[in-house]
């Protein structure tokens, strides 16, 4: 009995990996979120370039320590050399550090110039941060502001895939593979608007209309939260993005644009489809 009680938790448990979104973060991760945007995409390779370099630098330091310790101890070197200086190796640990910032310089600012040079954008969203929930609009589609609060724990739908602290009321919608233009802004105090897997952290100042943007490519459900201490309540405003098709993404707009709430029912039934499908899958 306790076999199968141990097989059924194991079987549940891979389940609910194997259908969890690409977005959604995971129990026991310590890893960077998948990359699911060029930005993003940059961006780890730049963390893995200098994650590289510092395992070099670590290894070679800590080797030169250890080679000091045995080799010019007091017992092995009882006579040590009244040498002071040594022209070739200072010009060594002066040129590779050097070197070494020339060779992180690089792709970083090449990543600096991919995060600030917004290409000509399919969409445009403004987003406005308050405390302590966020407010979307897309003017360009008809679509005025709407507000998404966290889903309260009493009305976590576990069924309909919502996360704790991370699910919203009214999630924001955009198609996969389009260029978004994503203005931020604040009503009150500074906020930020961070989506891990997008590669996106911009900070919402009152008064001040900052601007990045994205380019998802691959659907799902992604999840983010404000990034600037805003108050008392700010691990409590989240960030849910689905990234679906262009036909389900003109559906939606085309029913957002005459009542969000009908625009919410329409995403959640194609979240069910999409669910069940990768159930029938397994």
């Amino acid at each position: 009995m306790r076999f199968l009680t141990a097989l059924f938790a194991l079987w549940t448990g891979l389940a609910a990996v194997a259908l969890a979104q690409p977005g959604a973060p995971t129990p026991d991760a310590i890893h960077i979120r998948e990359a699911v945007t060029p930005v993003m995409e940059s961006a780890v390779a730049f963390h893995s370039l200098v994650m590289y370099i510092i395992s070099a630098i670590v290894i070679l330091v800590l080797a030169l320590l250890l080679f000091v310790m045995i080799r010019f101890n007091r017992r092995a070197n009882p006579n040590p050399s009244k040498t002071s200086h040594n022209t070739l190796i200072e010009i060594i640990w002066t040129a590779v550090p050097v070197l070494i910032l020339v060779v992180i310089a690089v792709p970083s600012f090449r990543l600096l110039y991919l995060q600030d040079e917004i290409p000509e954008a399919d969409l445009t969203i403004k987003a406005v941060g308050y405390q302590w929930y966020w407010g979307y609009e897309y003017a360009d589609l008809g679509i005025g502001e709407f507000y998404a609060n966290m889903v309260p724990d009493e009305e976590i739908d576990e069924e309909a895939g919502q996360l704790r602290l991370l699910s919203t009321d009214y999630p924001l919608v955009v198609p996969v593979n389009a260029t978004v233009r994503l203005n931020v802004t604040a009503a009150d105090v500074i906020h930020s608007w961070a989506m891990p897997n997008f590669g996106v952290k911009m900070d919402a100042i009152p008064g001040r209309l900052n601007e990045t943007w994205f380019r998802a490519e691959q659907e799902g459900v992604y999840y983010g939260q404000c990034s600037e201490l805003c108050g008392l309540r700010h691990a409590f405003m989240p960030i849910e993005i689905h990234v679906v098709p262009q036909d389900v993404f003109d559906a939606w707009a085309e029913a957002a644009a005459e009542d969000v709430d009908a625009g919410r029912t329409l995403i959640a039934e194609y979240q069910s489809g999409v669910r069940e499908t990768q159930m029938a899958a397994r």
